[in-house]
């Protein structure tokens, strides 16, 4: 077989390619950096090819990772590109040809950052081609080397994603390290806090986390997926805007009838709750719900609220947090505790809320109704620890 014919056996197969999570994915692109600061480490280096459904978050990683270190972030979109926007556009000058280069690729030899080829799937095979020289050698003929600083990585949609996916060159397939990104819930829902994104989502997707990803039905218009979520998420977050019924055709729109029938539903659901301030201020008594979905709303809503308010109010509303908890079965107690506890993951620096809550009384009898509970969940200190303070990620 020649070297650009496609394989005969697809490598976009899922059960063919080994799955990464975000973090994982983050963790092998900054030791490619540091790899690159080692003489001949960009010329060693295999280039990651992240597989992947749409708007499960292939490019944000990246980008986000650029951000965090401080580096720079070239996002080349192939499916928007011709082959002349990479190998340049030939300019006649008397009897020779000068080639005009794109801007977009760094120059400072001294700078630092990931060129990214996104999409690399949607390409066509011209363009795919175009691209070869750039991710194989670094270089574009005599015209362009990648500055050493630079790490080059691919992006695109695997072909069961129903998206346009063209399949890659043997040539070309066999530069790259192939992984599978998978959709991380537990991951997003840290992202989503980081970014103040709407409570109502994020306890939505704890309540039915199969809706965070689903493309079981149609997707020629909206499905839920990450970026859909997000963008729920955003709308939600100017509702006051919008009237009940527009809120709730974008919401359609976003991530389909299905999934957006559950979610209006659980805000209805959640609307249906007490004043959740005003019961761990003790100025309404706690009363627990028969209906089991208002208990789980109720648990992850008290959690939700718990860190809210000044300081002052910090021992009170442990105590009716506390107490709630003791109310609530192991199985809604537990997950009402670690959703509060989470939220210490970006908010609690010192650790002055984590041991606020240790060390008051009723979180001893907590632990002694619920502590088995636990065994399956994140464990939690005794009532005598001491919390460590959160280490820096």
């Amino acid at each position: 077989m020649h070297e650009d014919e496609a394989p005969r056996t697809s490598r976009q197969d899922a059960t063919l390619t080994p799955s990464a999570t975000i973090a994982q994915v983050r963790t092998l692109l900054r030791h490619q950096l540091r790899q690159l600061e080692q003489p001949g480490g960009a010329e060693r280096m295999a280039p990651l090819m992240l597989w992947g459904a749409p708007g499960v978050g292939k490019s944000t990683v990246i980008r986000e990772l650029c951000a965090q270190e401080g580096i720079g972030f070239i996002d080349i979109r192939l499916s928007q590109r011709e082959p002349v926007d990479l190998r340049g556009l030939p300019v006649p000058q008397g009897d020779q040809v000068r080639w005009l280069l794109s801007s977009e690729w760094p120059r400072d030899p001294d700078s630092r950052g990931i060129l990214l080829f996104d999409e690399l799937t949607a390409a066509d095979r011209m363009l795919q081609v175009a691209a070869y020289e750039m991710i194989l050698d670094r270089r574009l003929g005599d015209l362009y080397q990648v500055p050493p600083g630079w790490l080059i990585c691919a992006a695109g949609n695997r072909r069961e994603d129903r998206a346009v996916s063209q399949p890659l060159s043997s040539a070309l397939a066999n530069r790259f390290c192939h992984l599978e990104l998978k959709e991380d819930l537990p991951a997003w829902i840290v992202w989503a806090q980081q970014r103040d994104l709407h409570p109502m989502v994020i306890a939505f997707l704890k309540y039915r986390p199969h809706c965070f990803l689903d493309m079981s039905g149609s997707i020629e218009r909206g499905w839920p997926s990450p970026r859909s979520w997000e963008r729920v998420a955003h709308v939600l977050a100017s509702g006051d805007e919008l009237d009940a019924a527009s809120l709730e055709l974008l919401v359609h729109g976003l991530v389909g009838t299905a999934a957006a029938t559950e979610f209006l539903a659980f805000m209805h659901l959640r609307q249906e709750l007490p004043d959740l301030d005003a019961m761990l201020l003790g100025e309404m008594a706690f009363d627990l719900p028969e209906r089991m979905d208002l208990r789980h709303a109720l648990a992850t809503g008290l959690a939700q609220h718990l860190w809210i308010g000044p300081q002052e109010q910090r021992e009170l509303r442990l105590t009716h947090f506390l107490r709630a908890g003791l109310a609530f079965g192991s199985d809604f107690a537990v997950m009402s505790m670690v959703a509060a506890l989470k939220q210490l993951e970006q908010d609690d620096p010192h650790g002055d809320k984590a041991r606020a809550l240790f060390a008051h009384p009723l979180y001893t009898h907590w632990t002694e109704h619920h502590g088995s509970a636990l065994v399956t969940r994140d464990a939690l200190p005794p009532a005598s620890s001491t919390p460590p303070v959160r280490r820096r990620r």
